[in-house]
């Protein structure tokens, strides 16, 4: 089967740029023809077609207001990506279309020339764009709902958009064309989705389609586990954004007689440093990448991920528990459909101190129960969530697509 794999950025750079790479080795491995398609990026691998990748594009960065004018034109419609992906079309002429995260750099004008060429179309959500013109259903760093059933002015009123008036109007203008007026995500053939609280919450919001459930893997013969530890020490691995929590997990190892490795980098690495500069147990890693960030989760008691918005399926979880540690995870959006209580880890309420404290304390009290919550942790990854069990379900996916 020919597949063409598309996200904005091609390289390990979030969790829909390591889902789509996976993917394609996952599908290159059993003798499948996988072709890449997105963003060009000085990041990036050598890709064939690549001369056909749209231009890279910097939203942070779009200079003045002719420039920012241009840039969210592209976003609402880009007629540069829809030629260049037409172009390679006709080259590859693919059995299967994979979309993952193609908004705003590329746009959905690709979604036109997809559909005029009668490809099966299918697309893995990584987060709630469906539905949420800013993607994380959050507002002042809050959970928000106010979009559902597509009233997407909410956005504009309250300057969703890293607080930008501008910023906020266009991606109204992006979800009300899109959605109710061109209704172009109509041209995709059935959605995928990691986690069934996405599933279940987009629909809740009003995203009508079929949705099918499949969560992430990885190849666990590339994680060694470890379910004993060299330090006493826990982890947290992610970037460091109001959402994800770390302010929390910081107020809440104080006076608990752990040290805390934090790894990321992010917008709030400054701010989080000198909240923490009194506190000797915590560490700053940066972005650490590979074996070196195997051996620091392999080596701690167990990983931290403190999130308070609705996470879909985070691979960090999935990662940690291949290498045979257990999680201590909040309880919000997809994180308790990994963790089990006292089977996987504990789940604690997002947000707050006081009851993260008290779940590391317990997880520390009872650490003769840690190796072997990291060996069912690991089990489940085995038996649930390896290579040959999503190969195997999306290959159902792509074929029913093709019968339509």
């Amino acid at each position: 089967m020919k597949i063409l794999l598309i996200n904005k950025f091609l390289y390990p750079k979030g969790g829909d740029a390591v889902s789509t790479l996976n993917t394609g080795k996952i599908l290159e491995q059993r003798g499948h023809k996988v072709s890449f398609w997105g963003m060009a990026h000085p990041q990036n691998p050598r890709y064939p077609y690549q001369s056909l990748f749209v231009p890279q594009i910097d939203y942070e960065k779009s200079g003045g207001l002719v420039a920012k004018i241009s840039t969210s034109a592209n976003i609402l419609y880009s007629f540069r990506a829809k030629k260049n992906l037409t172009e390679l079309l006709n080259e590859l002429n693919p059995d299967v279309v994979h979309l993952h995260n193609f908004a705003h750099q590329i746009s959905p004008s690709i979604l036109d020339t997809i559909k005029s060429h009668r490809i099966p179309t299918v697309m893995t959500m990584h987060d709630y764009k469906m539905v949420c013109p800013t993607y994380k259903l959050l507002n002042k760093n809050q959970v928000c709902e106010k979009c559902k059933g597509k009233q997407f002015f909410h956005c504009a009123i309250h300057r969703c958009s890293k607080d930008s008036v501008f910023k906020s109007l266009v991606n109204v203008a992006e979800m009300y064309l899109h959605h109710r007026f061109l209704h172009i995500y109509d041209k995709i053939d059935i959605y995928i989705s990691p986690s069934k609280f996405l599933q279940t919450k987009v629909t809740e919001m009003g995203l009508k389609a079929k949705i099918a459930y499949l969560p992430n893997c990885i190849n666990t013969h590339d994680f060694a586990p470890k379910f004993k530890w060299q330090e006493k020490s826990i982890v947290y691995v992610g970037r460091l954004t109001p959402e994800k929590g770390v302010k929390t997990l910081i107020d809440a190892v104080k006076g608990i007689d752990i040290k805390l490795k934090i790894i990321g980098n992010g917008p709030l690495l400054e701010a989080l440093k000198e909240h923490a500069k009194t506190m000797k147990k915590i560490e700053f890693l940066g972005h650490l990448t590979g074996q070196r960030l195997q051996d620091e989760i392999r080596n701690s008691m167990f990983l931290i991920i403190p999130s308070q918005w609705y996470e879909n399926n985070p691979l960090t979880v999935i990662e940690a528990f291949a290498l045979g540690k257990p999680v201590l995870g909040a309880r919000i959006g997809g994180i308790p459909e990994l963790v089990e209580d006292w089977k996987h880890g504990l789940t604690f309420t997002p947000g707050s101190v006081s009851d993260l404290k008290e779940k590391i304390m317990l997880m520390l009290e009872n650490e003769n129960k840690i190796p072997e919550m990291g060996k069912a942790a690991r089990h489940f990854v085995v038996k649930h969530l390896n290579a040959d069990v999503y190969y195997d379900n999306l290959m159902q996916i792509y074929e029913n697509i093709q019968k339509k």
